[in-house]
């Protein structure tokens, strides 16, 4: 009739859940972190680069303004002839101003464009976190049920009168099933 069941593996399922948890104390972490750096990314360009930027640009502006005057006036003033540091300063002022610039579109750029390239990305944090804390957390659940089932069944006692392998009909008989029929 009914034979039990043969469980040999209940140590490698206690490993496994061992080593679930240990993943999802691991992981979760890693995702909360990678979530808080987009937000930190964000913020940093909105608060912290593009008033510098900005800061920068005004300051630089007046740098070459001043050598635009500096220069201006050596022209007009017939008693000095205009330097070529004079002219190097300028064109140093020029192009301090042009970077100023540059960065500050390329803020402009990436603030725009940050939601739409990360969005995609977070969207899929958010699923893996919710995979994290409801499936895998009901999956440790689940295989502590299944490991308290099987520590039960293995436990039980086969019921008097069945033996734990019948022999098969027309197989060989043992010898102390010959004892019992002598």
């Amino acid at each position: 009739m009914a034979q039990r069941a043969n469980i040999t593996s209940l140590d490698a399922i206690q490993e496994f859940r061992a080593n679930l948890v240990i993943y999802l104390n691991k992981a979760r972490p890693v995702l909360d972190e990678a979530a808080s750096e987009v937000s930190r990314v964000r913020i940093w360009l909105e608060t912290e680069r593009r008033p510098y930027w900005l800061k920068q640009y005004l300051q630089r502006t007046q740098r070459l303004e001043e050598a635009e005057a500096a220069l201006f006036s050596a022209k007009l003033s017939r008693f000095s002839e205009v330097s070529a540091a004079q002219q190097a300063a300028v064109q140093k002022a020029r192009l301090a101003v042009g970077e100023a610039e540059e960065k500050i579109r390329s803020i402009k750029r990436w603030t725009r464009d940050y939601e739409n390239r990360t969005g995609i990305l977070l969207k899929q944090l958010e699923k893996l976190g919710n995979v994290f804390s409801l499936d895998l957390t009901n999956a440790v659940a689940y295989l502590n049920e299944l490991i308290d089932t099987l520590q039960k069944y293995a436990a039980m006692q086969a019921p008097a009168g069945e033996t734990a392998a019948a022999p098969a009909a027309g197989s060989e008989t043992s010898p102390e099933t010959e004892k019992k029929k002598a």
